[in-house]
């Protein structure tokens, strides 16, 4: 049963469906506590990364070459600009 979901991909798309519940429950938690992380904060890690399984998942799958390429440039775009965002002037 395990081995089907990784032989298929379909781990992959869990996996999405996991970090798409994370953005949920803490963009929920912030505006409705005021805990944690603002969505600003947390949506584009989690975008990175789920551009990261999307690659993965395209890769396996046996997509054409151009599907993981686009999903990696946009999650090192993502990341970047993260990163940016994150960066101390003072540092």
């Amino acid at each position: 049963m395990i081995g089907d979901l990784f032989a298929s991909g379909r781990v992959f798309d869990v996996v999405l469906a996991v970090l798409v519940i994370e953005a949920i429950a803490l963009s929920a938690l912030w505006f409705r506590a005021g805990r944690g992380l603002p969505p600003g904060d947390t949506l584009p890690f989690l975008l990175s990364g789920g551009c990261l399984v999307a690659a993965f998942r395209a890769t396996t799958l046996g997509a054409a070459w151009p599907w993981s390429a686009g999903f990696l440039a946009l999650a090192f775009t993502v990341h970047l600009l993260e990163l940016k965002g994150r960066w101390r002037a003072d540092g």
